[in-house]
């Protein structure tokens, strides 16, 4: 049995029999970053949202950590001082692991891209992740996804904050994951292009995988305009609302 439990934006957990896998965790309370944009969209204080109370439990009982990038709405402040109390074994990027050991992590194992090592018991590939269309993708540094094989479990692409490229294109029509969990919410500063897919491409990943999607990254940070409801809407338009699940904070999938 695979559980994935929603938390908030990036944040997820991925629990299994044997293991807790937390996912980017942005913990801080509602409002305690300033807002990303002040003019394209609303200008609001971030997480927009607070942490669903009903997750607390499975937060005790991580027993692993996964992080994608250095940015705030995938690691903040409250998401580093719980990953020390609890010394959370993390696997990160290998650039990443300098910056995430000096911040007290406990990181033991760093992944380069296309590189497949052992993961609990299964295996662990990095993915090549692209934060941006065009200039802005060079202004928001280092970002990895992975593709996760646990045993007996369906595989599991995690694709991070990236737009469409031909790495993912390649994981979806070579790896064909089973679960696929994909940064939706058009994110976009008041200057430059957007920073992860547009419609028009999460539409593509949807159409081009054959397993399930669980969209996330909406609804949390201001920056990211497309609502639950408007993705529903759209998908449905296209008829692709069957292959994918589109939780609410707090709430989680249980995949056989």
């Amino acid at each position: 049995m695979l559980k994935i439990h929603h938390i908030r934006n990036a944040t997820m957990v991925i629990e299994t029999e044997k293991d807790v896998i937390l996912i980017d965790p942005m913990l801080g309370k509602q409002g305690v970053m300033p807002s990303f944009t002040l003019f394209r969209h609303k200008a609001r204080k971030n997480p927009t949202v607070s942490l669903p109370k009903n997750i607390y439990s499975i937060l005790n009982k991580v027993t692993h950590c996964i992080i994608t990038h250095q940015h705030p709405d995938h690691i903040d402040n409250k998401g580093i001082l719980f990953l020390i109390k609890k010394n959370t074994p993390i696997t990160c990027s290998i650039k990443d692991k300098k910056a995430f050991v000096k911040r007290g992590l406990n990181v033991v194992k760093t992944i380069k891209y296309w590189e497949q090592q052992d993961f609990l018991g299964g295996t662990i590939k990095g993915i090549p992740a692209k934060h941006g269309y065009g200039f802005v993708s060079k202004l928001m540094g280092n970002v990895i996804g992975f593709y996760i094989k646990l045993p007996n479990q369906k595989s599991i692409y995690l694709s991070s904050d990236t737009i469409y490229t031909p790495s993912v294109d390649k994981v979806l029509k070579s790896y064909k994951p089973e679960v696929s969990i994909l940064a939706c919410g058009a994110a976009q500063f008041d200057l430059f292009n957007k920073l992860i897919m547009k419609e028009e491409d999460t539409l593509t990943f949807i159409k081009t995988t054959k397993g399930k999607v669980i969209a996330n990254h909406m609804e949390s940070i201001n920056h990211c305009p497309l609502t639950r409801k408007k993705l529903k809407n759209i998908l449905t338009e296209n008829k692709l609302i069957d292959n994918v699940w589109i939780p609410d904070d707090g709430e989680f999938l249980e995949i056989t």
